[in-house]
C-alpha cells in the first residue's frame, strides 16, 4: 500500500516543477524574441522544443506530487473518475485546491527567475509585445471564440495522451510528454502559443502586470503604459479547463 504523501510536499512539489517548467519556457520564448539574445530568431520549432525539454525537466522535479504542472492535468484526472491524483495523493476539494495554488505560484515565480536571467535584454528590447510574449500567450489573429476552440482541442489532446500514457505504460516516462508537448507546438500551437496550462499563462501574466516592464525612450525614460493583455487572459485559462475535463471524461469511457 502507497504510503500517504502530505498536502504540503505536494504543494512545494507542483511549485518547484512548475517553476522549472516556466523557467526554461519563457526562458526559450525570451531567447527567440529578445534583443541581443544570442538565440534571437531562432524560430518556432526552437521554442517548441524548448517548452518540450521545459516538461521533461519539470516533470523529474515534481516527480513526488504526479507531476502535474497544469490545472487541466489536475482537473482531467478529477473527471476521469481516478481515486489518485499520484500514489498517495487522494483525490478531493483540498487537495485540488492545493495542486492549483502551487501550480499558479510555480508559474509566477519561474517566470520572474526568466526576467532576471534576461533582464538587460528586457531593457533593450523595444517592442512591448515581444516582452509580453515572454510571459504569457496572444492569438496570431484575434477571435475569441477561435482561439477558445484552439486551446480546448490542444489542450484535450495533452491531457488525453498523457492520461493514456497511463494506461499503456511505454517506459519513457517524462520524455513521452516532453515530445507530445513538441508535438502540440509544432502542429496545433500556431493560433494562439498553445498555452494548454492555466497556470501557465496567469501566473506569469500576473509577473509581467507586478514586474518593472514599461515602453522607454531613447532617454531611458518610460513613456507608456504597460498593457498585459488581460482582456484576452480569459481564453489561455478556460480554454484548457474545458479541454482537460472533456479528456478525462472521454478517459473514462475510452479506457
Amino acid at each position: 500500500m502507497e504510503a500517504s504523501v502530505g498536502l504540503g510536499a505536494v504543494f512545494l512539489s507542483e511549485v518547484l516543477g512548475t517553476g522549472v517548467l516556466l523557467l526554461l519556457g519563457a526562458g526559450v520564448v525570451a531567447n527567440v524574441l529578445l534583443t541581443g539574445s544570442k538565440g534571437k530568431d531562432g524560430g518556432w520549432l526552437l521554442i517548441s522544443f524548448g517548452w518540450g525539454l521545459a516538461v521533461f525537466a519539470g516533470v523529474y522535479v515534481a516527480y513526488k506530487s504526479g507531476a502535474h504542472l497544469n490545472p487541466a492535468v489536475t482537473i482531467g484526472i478529477l473527471t476521469s473518475g481516478a481515486a489518485e491524483y499520484a500514489p498517495g495523493v487522494p483525490v478531493g476539494f483540498g487537495s485540488t485546491i492545493v495542486y492549483f495554488a502551487g501550480e499558479v505560484l510555480g508559474a509566477f515565480l519561474g517566470a520572474v527567475f526568466a526576467w532576471l536571467t534576461y533582464k538587460p535584454h528586457f531593457d533593450a528590447e523595444p517592442d512591448e509585445g515581444l516582452k509580453l510574449a515572454v510571459f504569457s500567450t496572444g492569438p496570431a489573429i484575434r477571435s475569441y471564440a477561435w482561439n477558445l476552440v484552439c486551446e480546448i482541442i490542444g489542450t484535450f489532446v495533452l491531457v488525453f495522451v498523457i492520461l493514456a500514457f497511463a494506461k499503456t505504460p511505454t517506459q519513457i516516462g517524462p520524455l513521452a510528454v516532453a515530445l507530445l508537448v513538441v508535438g502540440i507546438g509544432a502542429s496545433l500551437g500556431g493560433p494562439t502559443g498553445y498555452a494548454i496550462n492555466p497556470a501557465r499563462d496567469l501566473g506569469p501574466r500576473i509577473a509581467h502586470a507586478l514586474l518593472p516592464l514599461s515602453y522607454k525612450g531613447t532617454d531611458g525614460e518610460a513613456i507608456g503604459k504597460k498593457d498585459s493583455d488581460w482582456s484576452y487572459s480569459w481564453v489561455p485559462v478556460v480554454g484548457p479547463i474545458i479541454g482537460g475535463a472533456i479528456a478525462g471524461v472521454v478517459t473514462s469511457l475510452v479506457f
